[in-house]
């Protein structure tokens, strides 16, 4: 079967226009229809947009590879869709998808359509194959490039296949042939890739790590671990010749037999992204990479958990799951403010009026989930499932300020740990979580249901409560000592303060320096610090606004595609979206991420000096309404933007000025 025999001229679109994610999906599903492959058009919607919020499907380099398994499918189908200004895909490397294919692929036990879709899979990795396909005018070109693609990968299989059937036949004859083949298994590093559903990122990463694997002159064979089954499977011998395993997998995967072999284990967006990286690294004699030791004397099928982040991933995914409880939290408590009367009550600003009441009491409900979501979800990521439940215990015992002196007496004061304490609660009940897992792992397989619905929960909660009462008094001490700090602060530390939170925010721009300074802000929103989360804003907004102002009135500036994309980014900009600048500071890092460092260090100094304050940790222009001293805001941000763009237009050259030097 070829790949064409899935695709037909009906399914394919070559001049797509698309506002946003689902949008593109619905008209693919459409085009899936033309096809004849699906019984029920909305069912199969529901599976597609189901695998996505598992993780996207835009595997990067501007490509998305969507797809739905089920009984709703008839038969097995593709649909192909170009869309030439892009789509934003939630890809992997935050690229925009202008190349796209649906997938149908139906319960049957005939898997033969999975093998075209590993090829398809395979061929997308390959950059002129990919340009091909965007820069076809006509659908009989678009699938004759296919076509001729998918002939050669044929023949190239065939040909591996008939070389590989001739020297095991060869293996028989003579001792110069054996010699032979065991130098054709002799491969210097060896790999796994496997992910959920097995249908296109598996061979992607597969296809990546080998390509890289003969620029480098490491040969590297990978076993695909797929719906289809496994192919090109590692044998005894190879695994016995080889230096290193690179596992690049989302799923369990059979370790036991590599016991004895540094085993490099990442997730499979890393082998379709980083694969020269991993090969450098696995070969790396002084690198962390460890050696497995298999535990137990029969060969097992004993399962890798699903790769592990580093403690900034585990960070982000609490404060990812916290976000909406902030926003509509603040947002809700901000309007309270706006709708109540001040000269009724100050002490009561916020619920004097019943309206503002309702605002206040609902959001603030929802404000208070923040720390226990913080905490659980830094947990569940460190531990997976098992670890929510002891994170969000943690975190409700931290936000409380619960100690052992307080169970027997009353009438104590509680002091909150705040944000710092939500945070050691998640990651300590995480790791607690895992020393559980490891302590119990004598325990058969037959009884996981009893360590994950009764020991992991009893003797997890049990443990965090009794290491949050004890460190409670301390972590609230070092809480409110911070508190006290920032409340004492005099105007010129404040501004400085946040002139450098703000600076912070373009320094990778929606990178870990840009996170920890907006992670911060988030969490003294928790503390009232609404001042501190206004110039972290101020300082994401401005990159984006400098390049747009950079575009309008120095137009020579930038070659003319920046300039029109420039312009984009008075939206992405007055949204508080850092990454917009991100194009742009990749072509000129120096010059433009200097430039724009010192415009947002500007804005977040005059927003501190004018008091401005913010309960909203996101929003941009639509929340102005809700800032404290808005006039002063827009003033502060037009402040730093315009000096950031001033910067740029002296330090960058007009671009035919740099053409010719060049």
């Amino acid at each position: 079967m070829k790949i064409t025999d899935l695709l037909k001229k009906e399914s394919i679109d070559l001049n797509v226009k698309a506002s946003s994610k689902k949008e593109v999906i619905e008209k693919a599903v459409k085009l899936m229809e033309h096809n004849g492959n699906i019984k029920d058009k909305q069912k199969y919607l529901e599976l597609v947009i189901k695998r996505e919020e598992e993780g996207s499907t835009g595997v990067g380099e501007g490509i998305a590879i969507p797809h739905g398994k089920g009984d709703v499918i008839s038969k097995p189908g593709l649909a192909a869709m170009v869309i030439p200004d892009g789509v934003d895909f939630n890809s992997l490397d935050g690229k925009p998808v202008k190349l796209l294919f649906l997938i149908a692929a139906p319960n049957s036990k005939d898997n033969l359509h999975l093998e075209v879709l590993s090829r398809l899979s395979a061929l997308l990795m390959n950059e002129k194959f990919k340009n091909d396909l965007l820069n076809a005018k006509t659908k009989e070109e678009f699938l004759e490039i296919i076509d001729k693609a998918d002939e050669q990968k044929i023949n190239e299989e065939t040909s591996n296949n008939t070389n590989y059937n001739l020297n095991e036949n060869n293996k028989l004859k003579n001792d110069e042939n054996k010699s032979m083949n065991k130098s054709n298994n002799n491969y210097e590093l060896l790999g796994i890739t496997a992910c959920p559903t097995g249908i296109a990122h598996t061979y992607m990463a597969a296809e990546s790590l080998e390509q890289m694997g003969k620029e480098l002159g490491h040969p590297i064979k990978i076993e695909t671990q797929g719906q289809s089954g496994t192919k090109n499977k590692l044998t005894d011998e190879e695994i016995k010749n080889a230096k290193a395993i690179i596992i690049a997998a989302d799923v369990k995967v059979d370790l036991s037999r590599f016991d004895g072999k540094r085993i490099l284990r990442t997730g499979v967006s890393e082998g379709i992204h980083k694969p020269k990286e991993l090969i450098e690294k696995v070969l790396n004699s002084e690198s962390d990479v460890p050696v497995y030791h298999h535990q137990g004397n029969k060969r097992e099928n004993i399962e890798m958990e699903k790769p592990k982040g580093n403690i900034y991933n585990h960070l982000m995914n609490g404060v990812t799951h916290m976000l909406p409880f902030v926003v509509g939290g603040g947002i809700l408590i901000a309007i309270a403010f706006l709708l109540d009367d001040y000269s009724i009550n100050p002490s009561n600003f916020g619920m004097n009026t019943p309206v503002a009441a309702f605002f206040k009491t609902i959001g603030g409900m929802a404000f208070d989930f923040m720390l226990v979501i913080l905490s659980g979800y830094i947990a569940m990521s460190i531990a997976d499932r098992p670890g929510l439940v002891v994170g969000f215990v943690g975190g409700a015992i931290s936000k409380a300020g619960t100690t052992f002196t307080s169970l027997g007496n009353p009438e104590e004061v509680l002091v909150s740990s705040g944000f710092l304490g939500a945070l050691l609660a998640g990651f300590i009940g995480g790791y607690v979580v895992l020393f559980l897992k490891k302590l119990f792992s004598f325990m058969p397989k037959s009884l996981e249901g009893i360590r994950t619905i009764l020991i992991y929960p009893v003797a997890g909660v049990l443990l965090i409560g009794l290491i949050m009462l004890l460190i409670n008094p301390f972590v609230s001490a070092i809480n409110t000592g911070l508190n006290n700090f920032l409340s004492s602060m005099s105007e010129v530390n404040k501004v400085i303060l946040g002139a450098i939170l703000a600076g912070m925010m373009s320094v990778d721009l929606g990178g870990p320096v840009n996170k920890a300074a907006y992670t911060f802000g988030t969490g003294m929103l928790a503390e009232g610090h609404y001042e501190i989360m206004a110039a972290v804003m101020i300082g994401g907004m401005v990159a984006p606004l400098a390049i747009a102002l950079l575009a309008t009135f120095f137009p020579k500036k930038l070659p003319k595609k920046e300039r029109q994309a420039g312009l984009l980014n008075y939206v992405m900009g007055l949204s508080f979206i850092s990454e917009g600048a991100i194009p742009f500071a990749s072509s000129d890092p120096l010059r433009v991420l200097v430039s724009c460092v010192i415009g947002s260090a500007v804005s977040g100094a005059l927003s501190m000096a004018f008091n401005c304050t913010l309960m909203a940790p996101h929003g941009g222009i639509f929340v102005l309404p809700l800032i404290g001293n808005w006039p002063w805001y827009v003033v502060a941000l037009a402040a730093g933007s315009f000096v950031a763009m001033g910067i740029m237009a002296v330090w960058k050259k007009n671009v035919w000025e740099d053409s010719i030097e060049k």
